[in-house]
C-alpha cells in the first residue's frame, strides 16, 4: 500500500492574521475555504508542492491553543536561505537558530514552529 502526504492541520485563533502571516513568511495562498456555522477550514498551498496547509478557526474556541512544548513542526527548504532568513529576520518572527546545522525556525501567530532548511 502506499500512502501521499496531503495536508497539516493548525487550528489558529485568527485566522485572517495567519492567512497573512503564512502568506508574507512562506508565500502560502489560499486555495480553498470551507465555512460552517461552527468552524473555517482554509487551505493554503504554493505551485512548488501540492502539499496543503489546513487552517481551522473554531467559532468555539476563545482561549489559546495549548500547543505543549512545541516539540512538533512542518518544515520548508528555501530555494534562497539567505534572502528567506533576512525576510524572516526583518518580520521578527525567527524563534531559534541552530548554526551548526544550518537551520532555522519561525513562529506563526499562533505558536506553532517552521522550520527553514537550504
Amino acid at each position: 500500500m502506499k500512502f501521499k502526504m496531503i495536508h497539516e492541520n493548525y487550528n489558529v485563533s485568527d485566522l485572517d492574521r495567519s492567512i497573512k502571516f503564512y502568506n508574507e513568511a512562506l508565500d502560502l495562498h489560499e486555495v480553498r475555504r470551507t465555512t460552517t456555522d461552527d468552524f473555517i477550514i482554509v487551505y493554503l498551498s504554493n505551485n512548488v508542492s501540492d502539499f496543503e496547509l489546513e487552517l481551522t478557526w473554531l467559532k468555539d474556541h476563545p482561549q489559546p491553543y495549548n500547543l505543549g512544548e512545541c516539540e512538533f513542526h512542518l518544515a520548508f527548504q528555501a530555494e534562497d536561505y539567505e534572502a528567506a532568513h533576512k525576510k524572516h529576520e526583518e518580520m521578527g518572527c525567527i524563534c531559534f537558530e541552530n548554526e551548526a546545522m544550518g537551520i532555522y525556525f519561525i513562529v506563526d501567530p499562533d505558536g506553532y514552529w517552521l522550520e527553514i532548511l537550504p
